[in-house]
């Protein structure tokens, strides 16, 4: 049965955990959640969700060890590089959402070159969240609409301004890993949406999982603020 969800945030959760409970090093976890977007992809595919936004690298992030990060980054130029082929091949939109200050300038590039690539692609689109705050996603809008400075600054002229202008708000947010709080993620556009927590780590996150959280949204009756 296909979902009434047009778009689907994700805040990938408990990576590091995963792979400390099977005494595994950090990276094997990243590696493992890496692995669950194409399942992830495939399941919205087939439940009719065309759009699909990710939580993959925060600007808190940047804390992590060295390491960590540095394998992170890897990761993203490798799925933006080489995995970027076959997300073309299935028509998936790519776009990555955050501020590229502080990102490599071979991630910067491999980025523009993506998004070139799939940007007519309209059978979904994948927006990444890297390098992301929803706090500055914020500033950058407010920053951008003082270039030409209105008259008034209204609701949709931030809405206008935001990374994710051009998309709907998302209708549900999943959180993996029993944390239950947005830590920033997609914070203007989500004053609206339903929200789902699951203990399981992102890794584990099954398509069971993903059929509980889209039934437990079908059941719910959205008010809207009214």
């Amino acid at each position: 049965m296909k979902s009434k969800i047009k778009h689907l945030g994700i805040i990938m959760d408990g990576n590091r955990r995963w792979a400390t409970t099977r005494r595994l090093p950090s990276f094997e976890g990243y590696r493992a959640g890496y692995k669950k977007i194409e399942d992830v992809l495939r399941w919205c595919r087939d439940a009719g969700i065309k759009i699909l936004t990710l939580y993959a690298f925060s600007t808190e992030n940047w804390q992590r060890s060295k390491k960590e990060v540095d394998f992170l980054m890897k990761l993203f130029y490798l799925a933006l590089t080489k995995d970027i082929k076959k997300l073309h091949k299935n028509k998936v939109c790519v776009r990555v959402i955050g501020r590229e200050e502080g990102l490599s300038k071979k991630l910067q590039q491999a980025i523009k070159k993506a998004e070139a690539l799939t940007k007519n692609n309209t059978a979904a689109i994948l927006n990444l969240a890297i390098n992301y705050g929803g706090r500055l996603e914020l500033v950058d809008a407010f920053n951008k609409i003082l270039k030409n400075p209105p008259k008034e600054i209204t609701e949709d002229l931030i809405s206008q301004n935001i990374y994710t202008a051009d998309l709907p708000d998302p209708d549900l947010i999943i959180r993996t890993s029993g944390e239950r709080r947005l830590s920033e993620f997609l914070t203007w556009q989500s004053a609206y949406s339903e929200f789902y927590f699951i203990k399981r780590h992102w890794p584990e996150f099954s398509k069971e999982d993903f059929d509980d959280a889209l039934n437990d949204f079908a059941n719910r009756q959205r008010r809207f603020g009214q």
